[in-house]
Parts: C-alpha cells; sequence; structure tokens
C-alpha cells in the first residue's frame, strides 16, 4: 500500500491547465424542489468553480425542474426513484471522467474546491472517490460524515471507509466498474455497498479532510423511512457485499449498537427490527462478496469490515 498523500490544501494555488486540458466533472444535483433556496444556494456554489471543465445537472426526482436560472441542464423523472437510482440516472446522462454528486442542500463556498478535488485523482490514479471534510455553516462536522472510526480529527487525510454521499467525487471508470449506486435501496446505506465495492474492485476511497464543503447538521431519523431502511439496508449491505463467515458478526454488531442507541425509543427500535427481518426476507440485489484478501487490506488500514 502506497503512502497516502493528502490533498491539495486549501491555500495552495492551483495551476488552471489549457480549456483543452481541464479536467472533466460531471455535477449531479437531485431535489425533489422542495428545498428551492438551498438548491439556488447550491447551484451558484457549482456555477462558481473555475479550473475545470463543470456540466452540472439538475435531476427532478418526480419533479419537473424549473426556476433554478439559465443555462443549466435539467432532467425531470416521472416519479421519486429514490436517491440512488436517481443518482444513477443523473450519473447515465451527464458527461465527465469525474462525476460530482451533491445533495441539494449542500453547498461549496471554495470556488476552487472541485479542482482541487480534481487534483488528487492526477496525483494518484489509483485513488477512486474523494470526499471532502463536511460542516455545517458553524463549522460543526457530524461524526456520520467522517468516514472513520476515528472521528476527533475531521481535518486529517486519508483513507474512507464510507461515503457521505452529500458530497464526494468519483472517477467515473471506477463508479461505472462496480455498476454504480444500488438503486434498489431506495435510501439508506448506499454509500457504504459503493464503497466497499470500490475497495474490492482495487480502487482507493480518499477522504481529503483539508477541504471543506458544507451541508446543514440534520438529523437522517428526520426521514419517515429512516429506521425501517437504516435496518433493512444494513442487512442488504451485508447480505451482499460480505464473506459469509462476516456476515452474522458484522450484524450482531451493529444489533448491539442500534440497542444501545435506541434504548429510550422503544416505537423506534420495534420499526428498526421489523425493517432487519425484512433485509432478511427480502432480495438483496446481486451477491459479489468482497475477496478475503480485501477484508485484510482493510484491517490492516485500520477498519474492518465488522461494523
Amino acid at each position: 500500500m502506497a503512502t497516502w498523500l493528502p490533498a491539495i490544501g486549501k491555500n495552495e494555488p492551483v495551476t488552471t491547465p489549457a480549456a483543452s486540458a481541464l479536467p472533466s466533472i460531471g455535477a449531479v444535483v437531485l431535489s425533489q424542489g422542495t428545498r428551492m433556496a438551498e438548491l439556488i444556494r447550491c447551484l451558484d456554489g457549482l456555477r462558481s468553480q473555475v479550473g475545470i471543465d463543470l456540466d452540472i445537472l439538475v435531476v427532478g426526482n418526480g419533479w419537473v425542474p424549473e426556476g433554478i436560472g439559465d443555462g443549466l441542464r435539467t432532467l425531470a423523472l416521472a416519479e421519486n426513484l429514490g436517491i440512488p437510482e436517481g443518482r444513477n440516472v443523473g450519473a447515465a446522462a451527464v458527461r465527465g471522467e469525474l462525476i460530482c454528486f451533491i445533495d441539494d442542500d449542500a453547498w461549496i463556498d471554495d470556488p476552487h474546491l472541485l479542482a482541487r478535488m480534481a487534483h488528487a485523482f492526477t496525483l494518484r490514479p489509483e485513488i477512486g472517490s474523494v470526499q471532502p471534510h463536511v460542516c455545517d455553516e458553524h463549522g460543526t462536522t457530524m461524526r456520520r460524515w467522517v468516514p472513520r472510526w476515528r472521528t476527533s480529527d475531521p481535518d486529517r487525510p486519508g483513507p474512507g471507509f464510507t461515503i457521505a454521499e452529500c458530497i464526494f467525487v468519483v472517477r467515473r471508470e471506477a463508479f461505472d466498474g462496480v455498476g454504480g449506486w444500488p438503486g434498489h435501496f431506495f435510501y439508506g446505506h448506499e454509500g457504504i455497498d459503493l464503497t466497499w465495492r470500490l475497495w474490492d474492485a482495487g480502487w482507493e476511497v480518499f477522504y481529503a479532510g483539508n477541504l471543506t464543503a458544507h451541508h446543514p447538521a440534520t438529523s437522517p431519523a428526520r426521514h419517515a423511512v429512516f429506521y425501517r431502511h437504516n435496518a433493512r439496508n444494513r442487512v442488504w449491505v451485508a447480505r451482499r457485499n460480505l464473506p459469509a463467515a462476516i456476515v452474522p458478526v458484522y450484524l450482531a454488531a451493529w444489533i448491539l449498537i442500534t440497542i444501545v442507541r435506541l434504548a429510550r425509543e422503544p416505537r423506534a427500535l420495534v420499526t428498526w427490527g421489523r425493517g432487519f427481518v425484512e433485509g432478511w426476507r427480502t432480495y438483496p440485489g446481486q451477491r459479489r462478496p468482497m475477496s478475503w484478501s480485501t477484508v485484510r487490506h482493510l484491517a490492516r488500514l485500520g477498519h474492518p469490515p465488522i461494523v
């Protein structure tokens, strides 16, 4: 394993290549049209990016994108296909060697951010995806946005073991090669699924902790389907991606963690339990268990796939 290189620092200059050599990035913004002010802020941040060839596509997930300004490409889906499948549709329609997925309530205030993230791919051809440090407008970073166990130093770059789907960039070759997002998940844990498949395919997942983007510090439990999908998709992730011997270990760990977390929320725990059972009774999608060499590799990096 090569030594991890930090992504280009936020205060370092970015040399802009000739127009014909600019990194090409397709930005997929998925929206249901329910957060228009936030969507406009997101798009303003994307349009401010320099040093890249950027194709912005707004995907209306059950919504016809309108009122978002001129000069942007849009794609309307007749119904809400869920987050991962909506992103898959957008990825197929946007152009670029790199794909930036960004939530409609996320935003960028550094005009060089995407150019700096693209530079990391140039430095390390084996990198499959790059995620910046995500914090809210007050600088607060939620633990779930830091893709490793040790979250006390979110500015520290290094390997990532999940993806904060609200904003990250992935190499199209890597994304297409592992089959994209698990569209049938609809919502929840699709970032873990994609991350594990990237590592297993030989790509590195990089956390650029010294580069910053923003997202409101909201609770995922605000979504009505959260507890059910959290449990169901957790089982699906394990059944799809882990060697058979690890599946019970991984799921047992999450049962214990969830019981501790939801001990004072019995209704949420019951809903979670029903989702867990649903995960066993329903088809998780094509099973492609990671190799034992990938398990050992992740363990050497400090994050075995058991939690």
